[in-house]
C-alpha cells in the first residue's frame, strides 16, 4: 500500500535537542509500516520550529544588524533541519532491522492562489509575543497584522491558504516509484504563488494536514494517515455521552462537522483533510490515529477510518 503519513506535533520536539531524541521513537512505528511492506511518504508540521527560526533571525537582525530573514525562507530552513533529523532516525531504524531502503527529504514548494480569501483574513499566529506598544510598532514599521493571543500578549498572524499543487510532485513520484521513503511538504510546504515564469514565496502557513491530503491525492495514494495524540476521533468530546468513532463515511463526517463536534484549531482540519482525500474515491481510505498505534490502525484495530 502507498501511504502518506501526516505527523502531528507530538512526533517532534520544541527545540533541536528535544527533537533529536523524539524522532528516534517516531521512527519506530513508521518503520513498522515499512517492514510490513508499505511505501511511505512522510509529511510533518513545523509550528514550533519555524517560530524559533523566525524569532532567532528577528533578534539577530536587531542586535547584530544581520539581514532580516523572510518568512518563506524560515519555512525552508525548518523543512531542512526537521527532514535531516527524521531521515537519519528512520535510516538508523531501518538499518537496525536490516531493511535496505533509502530515505530522502525534499524541500517542497506548494502553490497557493494569490486570491485565496485567507489572504484577507490572516489567522495563523507565528513567532514571538509582543507588548501592546511593540505590536503597534511592528504593524507600523513592517506591516504585520497583530492580534492579542489568549491574554499572553500580541502576536503576528499570517494567512493560511489552501494548497493547489505541489511544485516538486514529479520528483516525489519518481522517488516513490523507486521505493525511496520520501519526507515532503514539511510544515505544509513553502507557500508560493506563480508570477509569470517565477515562483514567489509568500508569508503564509499552509495547514500540514491539507498539504498532506494534496500530495496524497497527487500521488494517488491508497491511504492518508493523519497521526496525532489521540487513538480515535470523538464526538461529544468531554461530555457524558462522549463516543469514539471507529469507521465513518464522508456523509457522516460532514454531518458531525456541521454539528460542531470538532474544534477548529485541532481536530476539524484533520477531518476536513481526511474527507477531501477520500471524497468520491472508493479505493482511498483516510485514518486518524495515534502515532504509536499506526500499525494497528491499518488493520482496523485502532484509529478512525474515513471512507467515501
Amino acid at each position: 500500500m502507498k501511504i502518506v503519513i501526516a505527523l502531528g506535533g507530538n512526533a517532534l520536539g520544541n527545540n533541536p535537542q528535544e527533537q533529536l531524541e523524539l524522532v528516534k521513537n517516531t521512527a519506530k512505528p513508521l518503520v513498522d509500516l515499512i517492514e510490513a511492506g508499505h511505501q511511505l511518504i512522510i509529511a510533518h508540521g513545523n509550528g514550533p520550529q519555524v517560530g524559533m527560526i523566525n524569532l532567532a533571525m528577528e533578534i539577530a537582525s536587531k542586535s547584530i544588524s544581520t539581514p532580516e530573514m523572510p518568512f518563506p525562507e524560515c519555512g525552508a530552513m525548518s523543512q531542512g533541519y526537521i527532514g535531516y533529523h527524521l531521515q537519519n532516525a528512520i535510516k538508523e531504524e531501518l538499518t537496525k532491522r536490516q531493511i535496505t531502503k533509502e530515505v530522502a527529504t525534499i524541500i517542497t514548494q506548494v502553490i497557493v492562489d494569490e486570491h485565496d480569501p485567507a489572504f484577507t483574513n490572516p489567522t495563523k499566529p507565528i513567532g514571538n509575543f509582543y507588548s501592546y506598544d511593540e505590536s503597534l510598532e511592528a504593524s507600523k514599521e513592517k506591516g504585520f497584522v497583530m492580534i492579542e493571543d489568549s491574554g499572553r500578549g500580541y502576536r503576528r498572524v499570517v494567512p493560511s491558504p489552501k494548497p493547489i499543487d505541489v511544485v516538486e510532485k514529479n520528483i516525489i513520484k519518481t522517488l516513490v516509484e523507486n521505493s525511496v521513503v520520501v519526507i515532503t511538504v514539511g510544515g505544509g510546504g513553502i507557500p508560493v504563488i506563480r508570477k509569470g515564469n517565477s515562483l514567489v514565496g509568500v508569508s503564509a502557513v499552509i495547514d500540514k494536514d491539507f498539504a498532506s491530503a494534496k500530495i496524497a491525492e497527487l500521488l494517488d495514494a491508497d491511504y492518508l494517515f493523519i497521526l496525532t495524540a489521540v487513538d480515535r476521533v470523538m464526538i461529544n468530546y468531554n461530555k457524558p455521552d462522549q463516543k469514539s468513532l471507529i469507521s465513518i463515511n464522508v456523509a457522516e463526517a460532514e454531518q458531525f462537522m456541521s454539528e460542531g463536534h470538532f474544534a477548529p484549531g485541532s481536530m476539524l482540519p484533520k477531518v476536513q483533510a481526511a474527507v477531501n482525500f477520500v471524497r468520491n474515491q472508493p479505493h482511498r481510505i483516510s485514518v486518524i490515529a495515534s502515532l504509536e498505534n499506526a500499525k494497528l490502525a491499518i488493520d482496523g484495530l485502532s484509529g478512525t477510518k474515513i471512507h467515501s
